[in-house]
């Protein structure tokens, strides 16, 4: 496993993702929000690392995406990338930032870019964010799309069940996905949405189509850290891999520390001064 994933220590960019898509090479896309998962997440091989706005829940404590702000996404996302040496580093646009008005779209995208220092950028939606999408790829700004499961509109949509299983919902989004890809977006995201027509637009698009509840025909993978490591309790979508279980694993270690500093076995002699 080490050697596969090290072969390649070249910077990952826009178009080695679509190369590796071009030669059936499957992507690798986890989450991160501080320096220290980052540079370990980085360290073991990961292709994509997304600040996602599920920093706003995992992080913040918050039910929903929407919360968070636009200087707390740069203040993560910059946290992530002094930590990358590899990986691209992928910063989610936060709800209110760019929807609605394309010009101060642009004057976020170029905030989180200046000042994370970012590779490139995630929003949501398709047709209604195209002006948005089209000014900030103008400015020479990298843009992943987002469609199906939006988390963003959550309120709209009043649940976080399955998207685009009726005919006319699925059609939408593979007209989105190709708005996004004749637009000039280096890449997409489908969450939760039907395997096959998650495939289908796979096969239809020539840029690369990471997938999270979207089956595994898609060009790549992406979790949520917390949640693939075990840490948060409670969410388990039919989607997730726990590749670990962190939240037992760390109760047990503080409840060690907390059991030897009450009997004064710790520090013993050999760690003090």
């Amino acid at each position: 496993m080490a050697g596969y994933i090290s072969d390649d220590t070249r910077k990952v960019t826009t178009h080695r993702l679509i190369e590796m898509k071009e030669r059936g090479e499957k992507i690798s896309m986890l989450t991160s929000y501080d320096f220290t998962t980052a540079k370990i997440v980085d360290g073991a091989g990961i292709d994509v690392i997304l600040v996602g706005d599920s920093a706003s829940n995992v992080m913040a404590g918050n039910v929903t995406t929407l919360p968070i702000t636009l200087d707390q996404m740069i203040y993560h996302g910059k946290s992530v990338v002094r930590a990358v040496n590899r990986a691209m580093v992928v910063v989610d646009m936060p709800f209110g930032s760019y929807q609605g008005n394309s010009k101060e779209g642009l004057a976020s995208a170029i905030r989180i870019m200046k000042e994370s220092h970012a590779d490139a950028l995630k929003l949501e939606g398709g047709e209604e964010i195209l002006e948005t999408v089209n000014r900030i790829l103008c400015a020479g700004i990298p843009i992943m799309g987002h469609l199906g499961l939006m988390p963003q509109s959550i309120n709209k949509y009043g649940t976080y069940t399955v998207r685009a299983k009726d005919e006319i919902e699925a059609e939408k989004l593979i007209r989105d996905a190709h708005l996004l890809e004749e637009a000039g977006c280096f890449g997409l995201v489908l969450e939760k949405i039907p395997a096959n027509l998650a495939e289908r637009v796979a096969s239809e698009l020539t840029i690369p189509v990471i997938g999270i509840g979207a089956g595994g025909k898609v060009d790549g993978q992406v979790l949520v850290i917390q949640d693939m490591l075990g840490m948060s309790q409670g969410f388990s979508p039919r989607f997730l891999r726990r590749y670990a279980d962190l939240h037992t694993t760390m109760t047990n270690a503080i409840q060690q520390y907390v059991t030897d500093v009450k009997s004064s076995d710790f520090p013993n002699e050999k760690e003090q001064y």
